[in-house]
């Protein structure tokens, strides 16, 4: 399996890597750092009243995409990073520290733009969009393998969905508790 994922790999960079992804992969990778471009577009829909429900579900996945990736199975896999395997790899971005599965850029913003789409809200559109490029990115730059993109969309996939739900179950209590309250 591990061959399979450097010939994908290697296959990028010997013959999709040019010199302009070499300046733009980096600046889309950095987009998913922290998952800061998600809190910030979180933060923005918490903001305006009509659309707090989809930012606090947004806010709810962002959540647990740091406890399931950052706490939990990235340092019970313990994947070490392709480009420590193969050390003739010049990366493009200082040499991330953590482990390497699941891709937290790729599942944050999954996660992200997969709340967004069972919130129904029209943002998903450019939310996908930007996560399918953040998680092409990791693979571009040499830091993670195809298995832990494709986990971090399938935990994303999941992560919106138990994000969402668990968003209308407070939704739900707290309209229970306002027409408790009249």
């Amino acid at each position: 399996m591990l061959d399979i994922e450097f010939s994908i790999l290697n296959f990028i960079q010997n013959h999709l890597r040019t010199d302009f992804g070499d300046i733009i992969m980096p600046l889309i990778s950095k987009f998913g750092n922290s998952g800061m471009i998600w809190l910030c577009l979180s933060g923005v829909l918490c903001i305006i009243p009509k659309y707090r429900k989809v930012g606090i579900t947004m806010f709810i996945s962002i959540v647990l995409d740091v406890l399931l990736c950052n706490v939990m199975l990235k340092p019970l896999v313990a994947r070490m990073r392709p480009f420590t395997v193969n050390t003739d790899i010049t990366l493009l971005i200082n040499a991330p520290t953590d482990f390497s599965f699941p891709s937290g850029h790729t599942t944050v913003s999954f996660a992200a733009a997969f709340s967004l789409l069972f919130s129904k809200n029209k943002l998903w559109i450019p939310s996908i969009i930007l996560a399918i490029l953040i998680a092409f990115s990791r693979l571009y730059l040499y830091v993670h393998y195809p298995t832990d993109v494709l986990a971090g969309i399938l935990l994303g996939l999941i992560i919106g969905i138990v994000a969402n739900r668990i968003s209308e179950i407070l939704f739900e209590k707290i309209a229970q508790k306002r027409s408790n309250l009249k």
